[in-house]
């Protein structure tokens, strides 16, 4: 896999192939796997994300009973009209904060890229597959496209709370959700690495900082803002807005910060909201 976005958007332009395509042809040879091995199992996870999202129960609560039934909350608001953003963006948060809370209640999830940020990317793109009827094989293609710019934050920088915050985590979700939406939407490579270049420069330095140590709170509703992040930073990119720092630099730039935040600030739950008098009182009850 290479470790340039905008190495891949030029080969791509110079082979005269896709983005997705040249993200399998990358991972056969990466995994030394055919052609329909690496779809198969693209098509498994994609067909997981669609069982977790509709297998969701408003009655589960996780352990320690900070997260479950507010993704219910918000499909009531969204189909009571009373949503200031609408019901599509509506239908995105609703589906980012399932699949939030399903992880939290130990259902099955894919960690895309990681469990604390699994409802980015599946939000984004049921949503976008219920909206626009994309067949089955376009989903693939664009999780292809999302698994390739995740594969080059990764080899650049960190996709883990531990290592760069919680910017590595939900950013990088979504950077990939931006770049598949925007190549659903019909995004050449240029369009699909500046969607998610603009993606994840506005969540630069978002730390990581989960009360009592627990992936509930506040990472659930981190991917809402995720997951809508993503949709505009590829409507941006639709439009023809580019990001004025290349991507790669600005996958440096996470790097860069990760690296400055004090460990109190990296998954630790020492710092940031999990050291506020109420994070430290739920922390205490839940010992």
């Amino acid at each position: 896999m290479m470790n340039s976005l905008q190495q891949m958007a030029e080969q791509c332009e110079k082979e005269g192939i896709a983005f997705w395509e040249m993200v399998l042809q990358n991972d056969m040879s990466d995994r030394l796997v055919s052609r329909e091995a690496s779809m198969q199992q693209m098509q498994q996870m994609y067909r997981t994300m669609w069982e977790a999202d509709a297998s969701y129960d408003p009655k589960l609560h996780s352990a320690s009973g900070m997260v479950g039934g507010d993704g219910e909350k918000i499909r009531r608001a969204r189909e009571q009209g009373v949503l200031a953003s609408g019901d599509w963006i509506g239908l995105v948060m609703e589906k980012a904060v399932k699949m939030g809370e399903s992880n939290a209640c130990m259902r099955r999830i894919v960690a895309a890229p990681t469990a604390g940020a699994c409802g980015v990317v599946p939000a984004v793109f049921l949503s976008m597959q219920e909206k626009y009827h994309y067949t089955e094989e376009k989903m693939l293609e664009a999780l292809y496209v999302s698994a390739g710019i995740g594969a080059v934050i990764a080899e650049r920088a960190f996709i883990a709370g531990a290592s760069g915050g919680c910017q590595a985590e939900i950013g990088t979700a979504s950077a990939m959700a931006a770049g598949g939406c925007a190549y659903l939407l019909g995004g050449d490579a240029e369009a699909i690495i500046h969607a998610a270049a603009m993606a994840l420069k506005n969540l630069l330095g978002l730390v990581c900082d989960p009360v009592a140590g627990l992936v509930e709170v506040p990472c659930v509703k981190r991917n809402v803002i995720g997951a809508v992040n993503a949709v505009t930073t590829a409507d941006l990119a639709i439009a023809g807005v580019r990001s004025h720092i290349p991507p790669d630099e600005v996958i440096d730039a996470m790097r860069s910060v990760g690296r400055l935040l004090p460990s109190s600030l990296r998954e630790t739950g020492e710092g940031g909201l999990a050291a506020t008098p109420e994070g430290i009182r739920i922390s205490r009850n839940l010992r």
